[in-house]
């Protein structure tokens, strides 16, 4: 390796969203995640819902309204 050109290697302090905090090897002292190995679905095997900008009770909404839609048209049918 050539000399004086690489970052310093230094004890990082990761903390996490869910209050997660643990230690690790980076270039930088300190970060901050927003997902980690102790809350992520894929490790934990439970599915969390995230929602940016409202999207999951848009969702919602419009499913409730599809359904009350296709239980009114069913109830005409009879």
């Amino acid at each position: 390796m050539k000399d004086n050109i690489h970052p310093e290697y230094n004890k990082c302090v990761v903390r996490c969203a869910c209050g997660e905090v643990f230690e690790t090897g980076s270039v930088r002292e300190e970060m901050s995640v927003d997902i980690c190995s102790k809350c992520h679905p894929f490790f934990t095997g439970k599915q969390k819902m995230v929602d940016s900008g409202g999207r999951v009770d848009k969702f919602k909404r419009r499913m409730a309204t599809t359904k009350e839609e296709r239980l009114a048209s069913t109830k005409e049918e009879e």
